[in-house]
């Protein structure tokens, strides 16, 4: 450890997060946030540059080289700032304060996010990326910091970039913290009036929302189209019953499925997929889905299969089943770390085959040429199919390049080559295991190796779901995924949850998101396989996120925990947005887990969430599609499967019935048929007698026996689950 200042070097090389590991050889004296940095701007009384980035961050590498590089830049920067580094998936908090008056002063947001900040930490200059110099009327980042620097050191200046701090910090408590001094019921049918808003927004010619790029996957929407064509009859349904020739992609009314059908269609054909190795990148960077950011997060390749999943549940196309085991088997290949966690993200830049230590690329590991095509398919006409399947070309649509999409259907190659259908799509997948294979050899995307707990915990729903709805091998991936964070980041004594492990090092303390989400997978891993620790798990995370996040005062949950760091503003996480709602999420899981509990407390807090916030959402519930999903199902009420009996005893009936029925608002409670085991699952979850969606269902004539509840009313009990179902769905 060095005994210079804290100010006076780069110290980023003492953290584990690989993004600020990436700027430890930078000039700039990069500090973390931490109190010594803080202080040093107060001894200093110079202004913070904060800059938040993430590992996987195209244009943070771009201002890295073109400015954080550059020794003059980073002289002055030095000289009349504390710099200070922030990962923002480290680091959600400090993102959400500064990211939200960006996008009120900017109209937009993005990252690299660059603010200035007072020594209190209050902004007072915020921007995305800045060029070098002046570029497209955005200004120089040498000039913008010497003029900020100026103005700070003239008192008149000063006296006014004070004031606009204290103005904007008042406007950041505004749009984060907020609660309606009247809170009101929530809004009756709000996923169909969410559906009806997604259907008549989506672009129906090349699919998703939004008539120019770039476009985002959007599941939330998806979810509550998908909720509100089994809540009533599809058009598509009712155009076909009565003989109508009416194409279902029209815009007829209330069409849901369509619009489903044709995101998640374009969405796997197109660019946004990795057709050759499995999984989805970031997001599309135009209107037809053919070019995305390569970055590979984990939270997308949890949450985008899941839309494939209750897209094929709801659809039947095989296709979407295909891409969930494909991505599934991309994530464990390539982001599973070897005790069972899962990393977070690939880069979308790496270095050229023939130049491996040379300067990286966007997108370089995932494009194709044609000759590089023949170099890697043995046979020249499964090379020729793969480019005419996939729409490779001389030309190519990427640098030079061609991102592999579907361009013409197997139909029509089996007309062109004279062959049958079967043939062409045994060439394909011949081409594809050799391109795969090639591929291999590339130099590899960078990965960042932190395992955070909230995206493990959308792995594991994924993967839960996928045991239930696919393979229940899946289940076995996503408890070596839970165990791992239980066994680094849950402290059950104290009954907190840390966020981080990398490399052995745990650290920061868990945010809403954290709880929320990996208490909503184990919840999931117990519907999918009936092991009732997953449950217990589920039921702490739901408490510790009652104690520490619930305001009482406020009826609201906060993103950061009580008696955390105190930030200029405590922020709410109201809103989807790369990753779901995290109250959105936490309200579900409370909402799930009172039908498991002992008393009214989780209930309770759902229900004051939900009434706080009934007239954001209700003004607008796709932007806060979590939000929309959780008021959905406490209107309508969950639909509770207590499946009695061993597992292994379940007839195969009611795993099919489980695999191929898409059942919104759906809860799986499993129930020993055995009262002494029974009794110790009570034990496990700490309840004195068996809470309704158990009391009372026992099995009948010793058999497996089905109970399919709503709202106090209840099936007879079944042997068949398909007919309990047929009751509960009437």
């Amino acid at each position: 450890m060095s005994d210079t200042a804290p100010t006076e070097r780069n110290r980023l090389d003492e953290e584990e997060s690989p993004y600020l590991r990436q700027h430890a050889d930078n000039p700039v004296h990069w500090q973390p946030w931490d109190e010594q940095a803080l202080e040093a701007a107060r001894e200093r009384d110079v202004p913070i540059f904060l800059s938040v980035g993430y590992a996987a961050c195209h244009w943070c590498h771009v201002m890295e080289e073109e400015s954080f590089a550059d020794e003059e830049i980073a002289a002055f920067l030095n000289e009349h700032f504390v710099p200070i580094k922030v990962d923002r998936e480290e680091r959600p908090d400090l993102d959400s304060v500064y990211m939200s008056i960006c996008q009120q002063v900017t109209g937009g947001g993005g990252w690299p996010l660059s603010a200035w900040l007072t020594p209190e930490g209050k902004p007072f200059y915020v921007g995305t990326y800045f060029p070098p110099e002046e570029k497209r009327g955005q200004p120089g980042f040498a000039d913008l910091l010497q003029r900020l620097a100026d103005s700070w050191n003239d008192p008149e200046q000063r006296a006014d970039m004070e004031t606009r701090a204290e103005q904007w910090t008042d406007a950041i408590e505004s749009d984060l913290e907020a609660t309606p001094a009247d809170p009101e019921d929530p809004a009756e049918d709000i996923v169909q009036t969410a559906a009806t808003i997604a259907h008549r927004g989506a672009d129906r010619q090349h699919g998703g929302w939004g008539s120019g790029g770039p476009k985002f996957p959007q599941n939330g929407r998806l979810h509550a189209l998908l909720r509100a064509a089994a809540d009533g009859e599809s058009p598509r349904d009712s155009k076909q019953a009565r003989g109508a020739g009416t194409d279902p992609r029209d815009g007829g009314d209330d069409d849901y499925l369509a619009v489903v059908e044709e995101t998640l269609d374009v969405m796997a054909d197109r660019g946004l997929y990795d057709h050759v190795g499995g999984g989805f990148h970031r997001y599309a960077t135009d209107s037809k889905w053919a070019v995305p950011h390569f970055e590979k997060m984990l939270y997308d390749n949890a949450e985008i299969p899941r839309a494939f999943l209750a897209g094929y549940q709801a659809i039947g196309s095989e296709r979407y089943a295909a891409v969930v085991r494909e991505t599934f088997a991309f994530v464990q290949r390539e982001l599973q770390h070897p005790d069972g966690g899962f990393f977070s993200t690939l880069d979308a830049e790496s270095a050229p085959v023939d130049d491996p230590d040379g300067e990286t690329e966007e997108g370089l590991f995932y494009v194709w040429t044609p000759e590089q095509v023949r170099e890697a398919v043995d046979d020249e006409t499964d090379a020729d199919i793969f480019c005419d399947y996939y729409g490779v070309t001389e030309r190519g649509n990427f640098e030079g390049a061609t991102v592999l999409a579907v361009r013409t259907p197997v139909s029509a190659l089996a007309e062109e080559y004279d062959r049958d259908e079967d043939e062409i799509t045994e060439s394909l997948e011949r081409a594809l295991n050799q391109t795969f294979e090639a591929r291999e050899d590339r130099p590899r995307p960078a990965r960042d190796e932190k395992v955070l707990a909230g995206w493990n915990g959308l792995m594991i729903r994924a993967l839960a779901e996928g045991a239930i709805v696919l393979d229940d091998a899946y289940a076995e991936v996503a408890a070596d995924a839970l165990d791992f964070v239980r066994e680094h980041l849950w402290d059950a004594e104290a009954g907190r949850l840390s966020r981080r492990y990398k490399d052995g090092d745990v650290a920061i303390d868990g945010y809403l998101e954290d709880y929320a989400f990996l208490g909503r997978g184990a919840l999931t891993l117990f519907e999918a396989t009936g092991d009732v620790k997953h449950l217990a798990f589920a039921m702490d995370l739901g408490r510790a996120i009652t104690e520490a996040f619930w305001d009482d005062e406020r009826g609201t949950l906060f993103f950061t925990p009580r008696g955390g760091e105190s930030l200029v503003a405590r922020p709410q996480e109201l809103t989807d947005q790369s990753t779901p709602s995290s109250t959105g999420v936490a309200v579900d899981l409370l909402l799930s887990l009172s039908h498991f509990s002992g008393g009214d407390r989780f209930e309770d807090v759902a229900e004051r969430v939900l009434r706080t916030h009934a007239d954001r959402v209700s003004s607008n519930p796709l932007q806060h599609a979590s939000l929309t999903l959780a008021t959905d199902t406490y209107e309508q009420g969950a639909l509770e499967l207590t499946l009695v009996g061993e597992q292994e005893s379940y007839p195969a009936e009611w795993t099919e019935t489980l695999a191929d029925q898409y059942i919104p608002r759906r809860l799986v409670a499993h129930r020993p048929a055995d009262g002494a085991h029974f009794a110790d699952w009570l034990d496990a979850l700490e309840l004195d007698e068996a809470p309704p969606i158990w009391a009372g269902r026992d099995p009948k004539e010793d058999r497996p026996t089905a109970y399919v509840c709503r709202n106090f009313a209840c099936s007879p009990p079944a042997h068949d689950l398909g007919e309990a179902l047929a009751w509960g769905t009437e």
